[in-house]
């Protein structure tokens, strides 16, 4: 039974890897994958998946206006859709790739940030909660050793930024994941200073 899954997880705990890891499993069985990734992400490409330890892959960039449904069809047959970077889908398009699974049987994974730097649900990932079948925390750790869950923004002077554009693309230099105590601290303790 096709799902709409929901893999979901703070900045550095493996989610493209293991969207590429998925899509190669699939693969490998003779499966067809269609590798989609929003348009806002650029990073690395505009149409190149890469993950923090090398995995990389072609995708189809999607842009905010975009059907993916109607895009689905344009394409032809696949077996999967894998979504990377998720949360900067548009809610609309969520309910497409929902429309996908449930249409045409669709398995559709879609791995993703959940929050922002201020802690607020994405909209793309907000209407996953809502709609998919099947949601799952990919855990990392903070520098403490608990879980982290927040993707703490840093600024150019080392500090957390609390303010801010939603969106504002980075990584290892841009963004730390660090657990709810541990962000809280350090954002007092820098209030101080």
């Amino acid at each position: 039974m096709a799902k709409l899954y929901f893999k979901y997880g703070a900045m550095g705990s493996s989610k493209t890897a293991q969207a590429l890891i998925t899509k190669f499993n699939y693969e490998e069985r003779g499966m067809s994958v269609w590798l989609i990734k929003p348009a806002l992400d650029d990073r690395d490409g505009a149409t190149i998946l890469r993950s923090r330890i090398g995995l990389s892959a072609e995708a189809d960039v999607i842009a905010a206006g975009d059907d993916i449904r109607e895009l689905y069809f344009q394409r032809g047959h696949r077996d999967v859709i894998i979504v990377d970077e998720c949360q900067f889908m548009t809610p609309l398009q969520i309910d497409q790739l929902r429309a996908l699974v449930d249409e045409v049987g669709l398995p559709v994974l879609c791995f993703g940030l959940r929050t922002d730097f201020q802690t607020k649900l994405f909209p793309g990932s907000a209407r996953l909660f809502e709609l998919a079948d099947s949601i799952t925390e990919i855990k990392t750790i903070c520098d403490c050793g608990s879980k982290a869950t927040v993707n703490a923004r840093i600024g150019s002077d080392g500090r957390i930024v609390t303010e801010g554009e939603q969106v504002l693309l980075g990584g290892n230099d841009t963004y730390i994941a660090m657990c709810h105590s541990c962000w809280k601290k350090r954002i007092a303790r820098e209030q101080k200073l």
